[in-house]
């Protein structure tokens, strides 16, 4: 079946004042639209029309060379971002706070402290040069680590792709789009206040399911 655009769950409002409607209704709608559209584009008539976004990410090497590029980025934006609407949620009702149970557990095995934690996937997110993201992943080892991906690259696709692997539980935008229209070249402010609607009891579940 062809790639769909997912609906958000929560109106384009709902992430105020972190995100502002009209950067949502932008990135979802004509952003996140374009990414389906191009990657159905590029694969209509292939075999791996039939497949899941996830599994053509998984297999980049395995799309012909002339559709690889256009597929990375497309199939890619569109996983990421599919994940990225779910992994938030409005501040005080289900966004913000911290993480408990067992995630609690692997973030103060890998870091110590959840503000630890936090400076340091700051520090990914803030540090990618250009446009990316920043994830939370869970290695083979099962173990949690931080990276960050180029452009809409994930992690799925391995790390000769896209220069980190594993299961990614947590993820953040840091193209412009995603931010500039609210806090246009002070990325390191959308990121902290990003925390305010992260989604904990989402991030937990992939935790759990990647383990």
């Amino acid at each position: 079946m062809p790639f769909t655009l997912p609906a958000l769950p929560y109106g384009f409002e709902a992430l105020e004042p972190v995100i502002d409607t009209q950067t949502m209704q932008i990135h979802h709608g004509k952003h996140h639209q374009a990414y389906v559209t191009n990657a159905n584009k590029a694969l209509e008539g292939t075999p791996w029309a039939e497949k899941s976004p996830e599994d053509v990410i998984r297999a980049l090497g395995d799309i012909p060379a002339d559709k690889r590029t256009v597929v990375r980025n497309n199939a890619g934006g569109h996983v990421n971002h599919s994940l990225f609407w779910t992994l938030m949620a409005p501040p005080g009702k289900g966004g913000g706070g911290a993480p408990t149970g067992a995630l609690a557990e692997g973030i103060a095995k890998g870091w110590g402290t959840f503000e630890h934690f936090k400076e340091e996937f700051a520090k990914a997110a803030a540090g990618r040069f250009g446009s990316g993201w920043a994830w939370l992943v869970v290695g083979r080892d099962g173990a949690l680590q931080i990276c960050s991906t180029a452009n809409q690259d994930n992690p799925l696709m391995g790390s000769g792709i896209a220069g980190c692997e594993g299961t990614p539980i947590l993820g953040l935008d840091v193209w412009e789009h995603a931010y500039y229209l609210k806090y246009q070249n002070r990325r390191p402010d959308y990121v902290t206040a990003w925390w305010g609607v992260v989604n904990w009891p989402r991030v937990a579940d992939l935790y759990a399911k990647a383990k």
